[in-house]
């Protein structure tokens, strides 16, 4: 038997404020556009299946460079480190140059920066429209990391970061 659950209509503010409850990690998609690299800051991000091996990945609807990196069809997905917070800060505003005085290296999927933790190149496999974003599953074609550092976390509208708590 299916139930059909509804709800009052949920004001988006406060939906913002209790999944702010739930720590993530921070990335910064990017991809080798037609106009040279372009990038942006992406939180809704994680690991769907080890085989094959996919990810998931929600960019906004109105996102102005998702288009650029989708018509492109690859990416490189830089997953940031404590250290990271104005980077990521640089990868979220409009109308700047998001590379500029950040180091990078070319991978074939796009810019690896250089402050990141771990590099994870993927393909576009399938969309699929989800409200005001879209639900990108890509393929994942090669990772990497660098030494281990501590994770930079998004929690309740701040950056902050997680020190590995050893079990006794």
């Amino acid at each position: 038997m299916t139930t059909t659950h509804t709800s009052p209509t949920l004001a988006g503010d406060r939906l913002r404020t209790v999944l702010g409850h739930f720590a993530t990690g921070v990335t910064i998609v990017t991809a080798h556009g037609c106009d040279g690299p372009v990038g942006m800051a992406a939180n809704s991000f994680t690991s769907v299946s080890l085989d094959p091996p996919l990810i998931l990945l929600c960019p906004g609807r109105n996102s102005s460079t998702w288009p650029a990196i989708r018509s492109v069809g690859r990416f490189c997905i830089n997953i940031m480190g404590r250290e990271n917070a104005s980077v990521t800060q640089r990868f979220s505003q409009k109308g700047i140059d998001r590379f500029a005085d950040v180091g990078w290296i070319d991978r074939p999927t796009g810019p690896a920066l250089d402050s990141a933790m771990a590099w994870i190149e993927c393909a576009v496999r399938d969309e699929h429209d989800a409200g005001d974003h879209t639900i990108v599953v890509a393929d994942v074609l090669d990772v990497d990391a660098s030494e281990v550092m501590d994770p930079l976390v998004f929690f309740r509208g701040k950056y902050g970061t997680f020190s590995d708590m050893h079990a006794e």
